[in-house]
């Protein structure tokens, strides 16, 4: 039997385009760190659902990618996509992105411009154990994980829906929460991201729903160029994740070939993409405040 083509370059263009009224239609979305991996995952999702992105990218070697992703989905969805480079652990680049989003979407003759959808996925990770932290990694990791977001958020919030229908996502991880070796400030940053979400539910509430989702490992290029002793030491929770566990005639080739170091699969970027795509459409309105489990088992919240 063939196997279906999850491959990490065209996982996007596996998403029919809808002929029907999509749920999203003339919704925008901010989403950071959408050139690769599940930023561009989850921009394909909304954009299938009729949503206007603005897809932002930190490095200038990203931008041809991010542009003939943005260019795919508009001539395939019939959406507007605008990407917009800008470092999310620098002091200006969150407000940046929300300026140009502005610039470009602003009704001409009113300056009416709303943003309904941010999806805070831009994130850096490192495995640092005790004694090799250092001031200048605690400070890229905080900078770009846990200040970015609060920067954006402080930009984004004039301009949310005054009805409820906003929706904030941020991309958060098992590492918050699981303790792994070497995480201590990489699972800090997301700890943070998940207690901030607590609190601008209850801020944001008469705005916007403001919910986290947590990943574990995922197949993207971060995940293929990890070592075979972290997929070792990862392979004792991967065994215990319900849905990771392998199936030869539809999971990926290489990542059949690799289960039984790893334990199992990790996820597609499209998996994550869509518990991201649900917690944006309105069947989402009575959740907020809230870690969705978006890792197959790897943890399970409650």
């Amino acid at each position: 039997m063939s196997r279906p083509d999850h491959t990490r370059a065209t996982s996007y263009t596996n998403l029919p385009a809808s002929q029907h009224s999509p749920p999203l239609t003339g919704k925008l979305a901010i989403i950071t760190g959408a050139s690769r991996g599940i930023g561009a995952a989850i921009s394909a999702n909304l954009a299938s659902k009729g949503c206007n992105l603005i897809m932002n990218y930190t490095s200038a070697s990203s931008s041809t990618q991010t542009a003939d992703l943005a260019t795919h989905l508009q001539s395939t969805y019939g959406i507007t996509c605008l990407p917009v480079q800008a470092d999310m652990g620098s002091e200006n680049g969150p407000a940046y992105i929300v300026d140009v989003a502005k610039n470009h979407f602003a009704h001409p003759k009113t300056g009416a411009f709303q943003v309904d959808i941010v999806i805070q996925n831009a994130g850096v990770a490192s495995k640092t154990t005790i004694p090799d932290c250092t001031i200048p990694e605690f400070a890229r990791l905080y900078n770009v994980n846990v200040r970015g977001p609060l920067l954006i958020m402080k930009a984004v919030l004039p301009y949310l829906p005054h009805d409820r229908s906003g929706r904030v996502v941020n991309i958060s991880s098992v590492s918050s929460s699981l303790g792994f070796e070497g995480d201590g400030m990489y699972g800090g940053t997301k700890a943070a991201l998940e207690a901030m979400t607590r609190t601008w539910a209850r801020e944001c509430a008469e705005r916007a729903t403001v919910n986290c989702v947590n990943p574990g490992p995922v197949a993207t290029d971060m995940y293929a160029g990890t070592s075979k002793e972290f997929q070792q030491k990862m392979s004792y929770w991967t065994r215990n994740t319900p849905l990771a566990a392998i199936r030869p005639e539809v999971d990926r080739e290489d990542l059949v070939e690799n289960a039984e170091l790893a334990g199992g699969r990790p996820a597609y970027d499209h998996e994550i993409a869509g518990v991201v795509a649900m917690l944006c459409t309105p069947d989402s309105a009575w959740c907020t405040g809230s870690v969705i489990c978006a890792n197959g088992g790897f943890k399970f919240s409650y």
